[in-house]
C-alpha cells in the first residue's frame, strides 16, 4: 500500500505547529515536573513527528526551527530555565529527527500507519533507539542543573517521551493524512452513527471506572477498544485512545480514580498510567492497523476482479484459469468462437485436451515453468486438437497466480489466434528458401537440407554432394551483357530439374555457382545423374531474340560421410570441382 502524497505545509501551518508544540511542552511542564527535574509527560515531541513524516523533506528545516524555538522557550519559561534552552531544544530535535529519518528508511513505500509494518518500524525506532539516545544526552544535562540523580532522569525521559511518543504520533499521523477526512466521506451514515454510539459508551464506561467505581478496573475498557477496532477501525481506534487518555489523565493528574490506591509517588503514578494507555494502544492500533490493510487490499482485489472480467469477456482471446494440477476453473465467452467449446463445458477438463498431442508438452512446460516462476510470463505456440475455420495455430501466454503467502495457487492464461501469423511466416520463409533469380534452394535453404541429410548419413544413409560452375560464364556477361547471363542461369536450372528426383534438391551458392543434394545416392550412381544431367545441356540456350549459346559445366562429386560436417563435405566437393577446371572444364571429378 503507498504512502499518500507528501503534504507541503505553507509557513502559516509550520508556525501552528510551533504554537502547538509550545503549548503541548508548557503544559507537560507545568503539569507533571513532580520532582524538579524533566517532565514526567511528554506528547509535545510528537506534534514535531508526525509533522516530519507527512511532509517533504524540503519543507523539514523550517519545521525544525519553530519547534526548537517552541522548545527552548517552553524550558527557559516553565522548565529547567535558559541554561537548559539550548541542550534540551537540541536533544528534543534530535529524537523527532531520528525517528523521522529511520521510518523514511524502512517503512518509505508504506503509509505509517497503513499496516503492522511501518507500526513495527515506528515503534522501535522510538522506543530503542530515539528514547535511549536522547535520553542519556538530555539525562546529563538534567543532572547537571537539578538535584535528580542521571539514573532517575534518564527513567523520567524515557518513559515519558516513549509512552507520550506511542500514543500521540500514530494518531497525529492518521490526522495529518487526511484520514479522518477520508472516513468522513467514505464511511456510511449508519456505520458513522454505531461508531458514534460505541466512542459514546466507551466514554461513559471510561468515566465510570476512573471516578466512580468502588474497585480498579483498569481491564475493563481493554475489551470495548478492540470491539471498536474491528467494527469502526483504525480511526475509532485512535478515538478510543484519545478519550481514554483525556478522562483517565485529567483523573490521574486530580488525584482520583484506580491508581491512587498504589501508594507512590504522583510521578510514578502518572508514569504508570501512561504505560497503561501506551499499552491500550499496543492492543488495539495493530490489530485495527491490520484490519484496515486487509480492506484495502480486499477493496482493490474486488477492482481487480471486475476489471479482469470486463476484459475477460470482451476480448477476441481466450482467457483461461487453470489451477497447480492444469484443470480449467474458468473459460471466457470467447472460448466458443476460438476454440468452439461453449466455457461452461470447458470448466473441470483439462487444458492440455485443447491442444494437439505433438505440442502438449510445449504448452505443459509453460504451465510448470510458470508456476516455478511467479511473476514472469511464459508463452508457447500450438496447433489445437480441434481446428475451427481458419484456426490452425495459437499462442498460450501464462502467468501465474499466487496467494497471500507468494505461492502459486493456479495460472492465468490468454489463447490468441495466430494463424495468420504462421501463414505470413511460412510465405516469408518459402521465398526465403528460394533463389530470386533461378527458383533454385538459396544458400541457406539448401545448406540446412545438406546438415539434415548428413546427420541422415549418420545412421546409415548414403547419398552425395554435387558441385557446378557453369564454365566459362564470365564470357557470356561480358559479350552478351548481364541481362543475357541472368536468362543463362535461369535456364540452366530448368535444363537440370527434368534430370532430378523429386526427393533432390539443386541449390544456388553464388553467381555461376550452383549444388545439387542427390539423396539415397552413393557416388557412383550420383555420377551417373551427373552425366545424365550433362546431356540435358546440349541444345543451345536462346540469350536474346535471335541468338543461342552452347552451356557446359563443371562439377565436383563427393559422398555424404556422417562422421564429417558441412565444412569439409564442401571444401572436399570444392576440391573435386577445382581439380575438374584444370582438366580441361565439362568433366566430373571425384573427390579423393
Amino acid at each position: 500500500m503507498l504512502r499518500p502524497a507528501l503534504r507541503q505545509p505553507s509557513l502559516f501551518a509550520t508556525l501552528a505547529t510551533g504554537c502547538l508544540y509550545f503549548v503541548a511542552a508548557a503544559a507537560a511542564l507545568l503539569l507533571s515536573r513532580f520532582e524538579g527535574g524533566l517532565a514526567f509527560i511528554w506528547g509535545a515531541n510528537a506534534f514535531l513527528m508526525a509533522e516530519l513524516l507527512t511532509s517533504s523533506m524540503c519543507r523539514w528545516p523550517r519545521t525544525l526551527i519553530v519547534c526548537a524555538v517552541a522548545s527552548a522557550a517552553a524550558t527557559a519559561m516553565f522548565g529547567m530555565g535558559p541554561m537548559a534552552a539550548l541542550p534540551m531544544a537540541a536533544i528534543n530535535i534530535l529524537e523527532s529527527l531520528i525517528v523521522a529519518i529511520l521510518c523514511r528508511r524502512f517503512a518509505s513505500e508504506h503509509m505509517v500507519m497503513g499496516s503492522i509494518r511501518p507500526l513495527v518500524v515506528f515503534i522501535l525506532s522510538l522506543t530503542c533507539v530515539a528514547d535511549i539516545v536522547t535520553g542519556l544526552l538530555a539525562a546529563s544535562v538534567a543532572a547537571m542543573l537539578t538535584p535528580v540523580s542521571f539514573g532517575a532522569s534518564f527513567w523520567q525521559w524515557y518513559t515519558g517521551h516513549a509512552l507520550g511518543g506511542l500514543t500521540c504520533a500514530p494518531i497525529l499521523i492518521m490526522l495529518l493524512q487526511g484520514e479522518l477526512g477520508r472516513w468522513v466521506r467514505e464511511t456510511p451514515a449508519q456505520a458513522k452513527v454505531e461508531a458514534a454510539l460505541l466512542l459514546m459508551l466507551f466514554a461513559l464506561s471510561t468515566v465510570h471506572i476512573f471516578y466512580w467505581a468502588r474497585y480498579p478496573m483498569l481491564f475493563a475498557p481493554l475489551l470495548p477498544l478492540v470491539l471498536i477496532a474491528f467494527r469502526v477501525g483504525q480511526m475509532g481506534a485512535a478515538a478510543s485512545i484519545i478519550i481514554l487518555a483525556l478522562i483517565g489523565g485529567t483523573a490521574t493528574l486530580s488525584g482520583v480514580g484506580p491508581l491512587t490506591i498504589i501508594p507512590v509517588p504522583a510521578g510514578d503514578r502518572v508514569q504508570f498510567f501512561q504505560f497503561y494507555v501506551a499499552l491500550s494502544f499496543l492492543l488495539c492500533m495493530p490489530v485495527a492497523a491490520e484490519l484496515h490493510a486487509r480492506r484495502r487490499l480486499f477493496h482493490m482485489l474486488e477492482e481487480s476482479e471486475t476489471r479482469f472480467r470486463a476484459i475477460a469477456e470482451h476480448s477476441g482471446d481466450v482467457v483461461l484459469n487453470i489451477s497447480v494440477a492444469g484443470m480449467i476453473d474458468y473459460a471466457s465467452p470467447s472460448a466458443h468462437e476460438q476454440i468452439g467449446c461453449a466455457p461452461e463445458l470447458l470448466i473441470g477438463q483439462s487444458a492440455a485436451n485443447l491442444v494437439d498431442p505433438q505440442d502438449r508438452a510445449l504448452v505443459i512446460a509453460a504451465h510448470r515453468n510458470a508456476l516455478a516462476q511467479p511473476g514472469s510470463i511464459h508463452k508457447a505456440e500450438f496447433r489445437p486438437l480441434v481446428s475451427i475455420a481458419d484456426l490452425d495455430w495459437c499462442e498460450i501466454v501464462t502467468r501465474a497466480v499466487v496467494d497471500e503467502h507468494g505461492e502459486p495457487c493456479g495460472v492465468v492464461s490468454t489463447i490468441r489466434d495466430i494463424s495468420r501469423h504462421k501463414a505470413r511466416q511460412r510465405a516469408l520463409q518459402q521465398v526465403a528458401a528460394r533463389d530470386s533469380l533461378t527458383g533454385a534452394d538459396s544458400r541457406r535453404a539448401f545448406l540446412d537440407k545438406l546438415d539434415a541429410e548428413i546427420q541422415r548419413a549418420r545412421t546409415g544413409a548414403r547419398s552425395s554432394l554435387l558441385l557446378i560452375d557453369i564454365d566459362h560464364f564470365k564470357a557470356v556477361n561480358d559479350r552478351y551483357g548481364h541481362g543475357a547471363g541472368d536468362r543463362v542461369l535461369t535456364a540452366f536450372v530448368e535444363r537440370l530439374r527434368p534430370g532430378l528426383r523429386g526427393i533432390d534438391s539443386i541449390g544456388r551458392l553464388g553467381g555461376e555457382e550452383f549444388a545439387i543434394l542427390l539423396t539415397d545416392s552413393d557416388v557412383e550412381r550420383s555420377s551417373l545423374v551427373c552425366e545424365r544431367l550433362r546431356g540435358l545441356l546440349a541444345e543451345p540456350m536462346a540469350v536474346g531474340a535471335q541468338q543461342t549459346i552452347s552451356i557446359t559445366f563443371s562439377a565436383g562429386l563427393v559422398e555424404l560421410d556422417g562422421g564429417s560436417d558441412r565444412s569439409t563435405m564442401l571444401e572436399a566437393a570444392d576440391k573435386a570441382l577445382y581439380r575438374a577446371k584444370h582438366s580441361g572444364r565439362n568433366c566430373l571429378r571425384r573427390a579423393a
